[in-house]
Parts: structure tokens; sequence; C-alpha cells
């Protein structure tokens, strides 16, 4: 397979950029990401016993539940390297109540695999991953896994490939040699060669034979006939009636690859180490280095939107940390992808995001929970640093002096909590201690005081979310807890325009405090947020500037953050400061965050204020005998069915959505209609008006 592409007259410090190689592994859950990462690592000789995931030992699972459960809940972390590459490899979640995981891992990451099932295609979970790669333009490969199952089926996965993410041509860069039990080998496409697994137990035991069928030739004709709409080099062949050499072939797969608009196929069986070697090389050839992607934007400290430099040890430092993690002994570790510079024991960083100086006391080579202690790490990579005690997700490091600031994170608003508390009261605080940790570690995790109940809240994106939690704080912090039954979080929109006004007068100390303002709101369509923004006539006011625009926005906020109808927070609202009044001598900021905070509450409850819920989508996969059993049963739920299609022949697909708060313990009565043989997925897809 190509091999070439790259520079050969550069610097030493550009080559070894060239050869950095970041990339995640993504799927739905049991799509067989993590047995991957460990076939990776024992290819690469980075590990010396391949860890199984169903044996509780895969090393990049290194949580005592992930092990037990057999999930993956972190994302972990590892390096090693193939074929004079350095890959920085991260292992992300499957299940979408850790979808945060996969969202802030794909911020750093340079190239993916995805992983897809072979015998179901494309799942929703696989839907969701491959979404957030397209916000992140991450250019990406993907792997049919599984094919030594029954009912593994190549060309159906490609076809639900094409069919679900039509934005992106697909094609097939393998042909397999049989399938299920009979899966022995396959036909590189690309490089003309028969590949034949010979040992089930080494990723790399595998014989080469020149030359392809007449079918794999059939094949690689599709496969130059997907290129061609993409690149030149394959077009012009085509139009000339030619053929690519393998080398140039590569290139074209690599050229189209990195445009981001072609994803090449790939087939094999983790889990019986067939075609691992083959995903490592496709890694290596067609996924970008950091010198090949766009780099990212950030806002200099006047507010002006700039490129950082291009990657170079010897720029001024921009990094991104990108998690905050509790390891050992519960000690905090910050993962940071280096754009540009480098990071070295005892630097002192700048947190551009927080405005403050932090010192690095250790840099990191991290292999999932084991580290590796190196004096420095540069551009392109990857790793963890210690001694960075108020960094949060998402913050910016730069060199002092350099405020520049990358865009943040998506944050995961929770949609369901839970009452907790501790056994004792003696134990309030430790509890409120390693909540607070958890927090700083998970972005989509949030706890408070009820203020009507007094009680202790817990929040996330789901039920598994909430128990791994309680469990962590039995293990971790050996805090024995209690916790009530999961409670579905709410939020309020507006459906009509308004408009409002308040102002704020008080005399303290013989002192005369004012401020005066109106505004207007306005309903935003689903999932845009809360939006503040200054009419023509505010944006002339002298006054309306600074400190006191700030406190006037945080009004505006505040007021949203508590609701009109129940207390919950307002979504989906623009608010526009319309009109303000200045006294002379009296004016003071905060009283415009009053003012405003009160004409926001005095316009809303004008505006049709009303309740939304989390509507989620479902996926049910049944046997068709049982499709109008459980169509009635997701109807008694108030779901709507979305479409019923076939998969295979004896299989049926139902895509729905249904609210959240009807859908609790839908998994146990699904089981008991289908004789356990439904599989029931559910993802939250936005706030909405429910029945």
């Amino acid at each position: 397979m190509f091999m070439g592409g790259e520079a050969t007259r550069e610097s030493a410090p550009v080559r070894r950029i060239r050869a950095i190689r970041n990339i995640g592994i993504m799927a739905h859950i049991d799509a067989g990401k993590t047995t991957l990462s460990e076939r990776f690592l024992f290819a690469a000789g980075r590990t010396h016993k391949m860890g199984e995931v169903h044996d509780g030992l895969a090393v990049m699972d290194w949580m005592d539940l992930e092990r037990e459960r057999g999930i993956t809940i972190t994302s972990a972390v590892s390096t090693f390297e193939w074929s004079g590459r350095e890959i920085h490899l991260i292992d992300t979640p499957g299940h979408v109540d850790f979808t945060v995981e996969v969202e802030r891992s794909l911020r750093v990451l340079d190239g993916a695999v995805v992983v897809f099932d072979a015998v179901n295609g494309v799942e929703p979970q696989s839907e969701t991953v491959w979404r957030q790669a397209d916000r992140y333009r991450v250019p990406r490969i993907a792997l049919a896994n599984k094919m030594d199952r029954v009912g593994a089926d190549f060309a159906e996965t490609l076809r639900s490939m094409r069919s679900h993410f039509p934005d992106h041509l697909t094609a097939a860069v393998h042909r397999p040699l049989g399938e299920g039990a009979g899966f022995t080998g396959l036909e590189d496409l690309v490089g003309r060669r028969t590949i034949t697994f010979t040992d089930e137990d080494d990723p790399r035991a595998f014989d080469v034979s020149p030359g392809i069928s007449a079918a794999g030739e059939d094949a690689r004709r599709v496969l130059l006939e997907t290129l061609a709409d993409l690149d030149d080099g394959a077009a012009t062949a085509l139009l000339e009636d030619s053929d690519l050499d393998p080398d140039a072939m590569g290139q074209a797969v690599r050229r189209a690859t990195l445009g981001g608009k072609f994803v090449p196929l790939l087939c094999g069986s983790a889990l019986r180490n067939k075609g691992v070697s083959q995903v490592l090389d496709a890694v290596c050839e067609w996924l970008p280095s950091p010198l090949d992607v766009p780099p990212p934007h950030g806002t200099d400290p006047s507010g002006v939107d700039v490129a950082v430099p291009p990657p170079s040890d010897e720029a001024p430092l921009v990094a991104l940390a990108f998690k905050v993690s509790l390891l050992d002994e519960l000690r905090r570790f910050v993962f940071v992808r280096v754009y540009t510079g480098r990071i070295a024991e005892g630097d002192e960083v700048w947190n551009a995001s927080q405005h403050r100086k932090e010192r690095v006391s250790r840099v990191l080579l991290m292999h999932a929970s084991q580290k590796r202690r190196v004096p420095a790490l540069g551009a392109g990579q990857i790793f963890a640093v210690m001694g960075l005690k108020d960094v949060k997700t998402g913050d910016t490091l730069t060199a002092p002096g350099h405020g520049l600031v990358l865009e943040r994170i998506s944050a995961y608003e929770p949609v369901i909590s839970a009452a907790v508390e501790a056994r004792s009261l003696s134990d309030r605080e430790l509890l409120l201690e390693a909540l607070s940790r958890i927090a700083d570690e998970d972005p989509s995790f949030r706890f408070g005081e009820n203020a009507d109940t007094g009680q202790l809240l817990i929040s996330g994106m789901g039920e598994l979310h909430l128990e791994i939690v309680a469990e962590r704080l039995k293990r971790e912090f050996h805090l024995e807890v209690r916790t009530g039954e999961p409670q579905v979080l709410l939020r309020e929109t507006l459906t009509v325009p308004a408009e409002g006004q308040a102002s704020f007068e008080r005399s303290l100390d013989d002192e005369e405090i004012f401020g005066q303002a109106s505004v207007a709101v306005a309903p935003l369509p689903r999932g845009m947020g809360f939006r503040f923004l200054l009419g023509d006539g505010v944006r002339a006011l002298p006054f309306m500037r600074g400190e006191t625009l700030e406190m006037a926005s945080a009004g505006a906020r505040e007021a949203a953050e508590t609701g009109v109808l129940e207390g919950h927070p307002l979504q989906d609202v623009e608010v526009t400061l319309t009109g303000a009044t200045w006294r002379e001598g009296a004016s003071k900021p905060f009283a415009y965050k009053v003012a405003v905070a009160d004409a926001v509450r005095d316009a809303a409850t004008r505006a049709g204020p009303v309740i939304l819920q989390p509507i989620m989508r479902t996926e049910v996969v049944l046997p068709s005998e049982y499709l109008g059993e459980v169509i009635g049963s997701l109807d008694r739920r108030q779901g709507s069915v979305l479409d019923v299609s076939d998969r295979g022949a004896a299989l049926k697909v139902i895509e729905g959505e249904a609210p959240l708060r009807r859908m609790f313990g839908y998994a146990t009565e699904l089981r008991s209609l289908t004789q356990g043989r439904a599989v029931f997925t559910m993802r939250f897809d936005r706030f909405d008006q429910g029945a």
C-alpha cells in the first residue's frame, strides 16, 4: 500500500511532527472499539499480552467499573509507534451517557477510525459520533468489524453507511474473502494484493500474495469511479479509460480522505486479530498529521479572530486542556493537546481563559492509567501534565504574554437528576468535596442544592451516568451514599415576542443608586440556547460599556436561569436590551444587572412561557413477529414512530422519539414483550414541548 507522499527534505523537528497521528476510535456501544485498541497496542509491541474486554482485562478500560461492566466510561490515551509513525490513540466510550468524552476527544484529534459492527451496520450512536466528527471536520476511515460473526455482511454495511451519511462518499478499499466462520482474508484493492490470515492469536500473522480476483478488480474500478468525483488524478484516469498503479491510487485515497468528503471502508475482526495491521497501515497512510489539517482559530485579547500558527516547537505555546482526570490517589492530571510550541517540566504557562499563571510540575506520556515521565513534549503531541491546579476542561494554555483563546469545547446540558445524601451529617462536607472533584473532571455532570427542598441533587446525561457517579463516590472516595429515584430535568421557553422594563432605585448609606432598562424578548428555534443582544439605540449609549455592559448581560442570563413558570432555566430565547437610562452620580453597574433581570422577567411573563422536556431519539431492533406489540408499547408511552425499516430478512428497525419521562423502565418492558430478543437504544435529541 501507499507509504509515500511526505516531504523528505525537511528539518528533523518538522519530520517529527509530520510523523504524528492523533487518532480516536469511535463507534456504537459493543462494536469493538476497545478490542481494536487492545490489538493496536499488542501489534505495535506496546503491550505483551492482549487484554480482553469480556475478561475485564483490557488495558484501555483501566477503571474497575469499566472492567466489571465491560464498557468504556472515560476516554483513555495511549502512545505507540507503527511504521515509523508516532500514534497518539484515544479510545472513546460508545454509550450515549458519556458522549461528552467523545466530544472533547474529537476536539483535539486530527483523524478517527469509526468502527461498525458488520452484522448491524450503522447504529444510533454511530450516527451521533459521525455528526460529532463532522462538527470538528475530522477526516476518518471506517472499519467493518466482527466479520467473523454469523450474519456479517460487508456489502450491507457499505450500503448502510451510504444511506445514513449521504454527505460523504464511501467506498470499499478491502474486499473480504468469506464472511462469518469463513472469513479467512481480504483483497487489498489499493495495493492489488491478497492477504491471508494465518494465526488468530497474532494480528501480525498473515501472508501476502500479489494480485486480486476478477471480482476484486471490479470492486477496484468502483473505488476509482468514487474517487474520480473528488480527486483530479482519479478523474483523469477514468476519463482516459486508464488505471492507477497502487502508489497513485494510495495517493488519491489519501487526498480524498484528507479533504473530508471521502471515507474508505476496511474490513476485519479485531477479536480474531484479522485486519488489525491493515487498519494501522491505513491510519499511517491516509489519516493526517498535525501539519495536514487547518490550524484551529481563536480570539486574541482584543477580540479579533486569529488562526493558530503552524505547528512548531520553536513558536510560542498554544495548547488546549481537553480533559481533567483523577487517577492514582485522586491526583489531578490535565490532558493537553499542544498545537504549537512546547511544554517542559517547571514551565510557567498562562491560562488565557482564566487570566492567571500556573506552573507545570510534571510532563507525562500516558498509556491508559500508566505514566512515563519525560522532560518536555512539543507541537502536535497529546499528553498529561501535573501541577495545574485551576485549569478546567476547555481552557487555553499559552506562553506568558500571548493571550490567544481557542474556542471552548461544547458543553452538554444534563437531562436527568437524582437526590443524593450521605449516610451521616459528618460526611456531608466530604460528599460536597467529592462531587466538586467529579464535576471538575466531567463537564456534563452537575450538582447543587434544591432551593425548595434542601435536597442535594446530582444531574447527568442518563440513568447509567448517575449510577456510575454513585459507584465512584463509594469506591474512590469511600463514601456511603443513598440516591433517590431519577427525575427528568425540565426547561422553559417563550412562544411569542414581548417587551418589559424595570428600574432599580435605592438609597444606601445616604447614597442614591439608580439603574433603568427596557428589553424585548423573543423565541428562538429549538437548540439555539440563549442570546443577549444590544439594540441599535443602546449601542450608541456611552455608559453601556465595560463593566456596566457585563453586568447588564449577567442580569439577563441570571433571569433566564430561574425561568418564569416553575423555576426551570429559559432556553431558545433572545433578549435584546432596547433602552437604558443613566442618572449622573447615581447610576452604578450592578444597578443595571438588577434592572435588566427584572425587565426580562417582566417581559417573559407576557411572552407565552411553556415547559420543555427532554425528547429522546429511540431505535428498537426486533424480530418481525413482535412489530405490532412494540409499536403499541411505544404509543402507550406517548412515543412517535418516525420510520420502520428492514434489517435483513427477519429483523425490523423502529426509529422514533419519545419524552424521557415516559421511558423509565422501558428496556425491561421490551424484554418481556419480545422474550429478550429485541435491542433498544436511546439518546437525547432536544428539549421540546411534550404530550
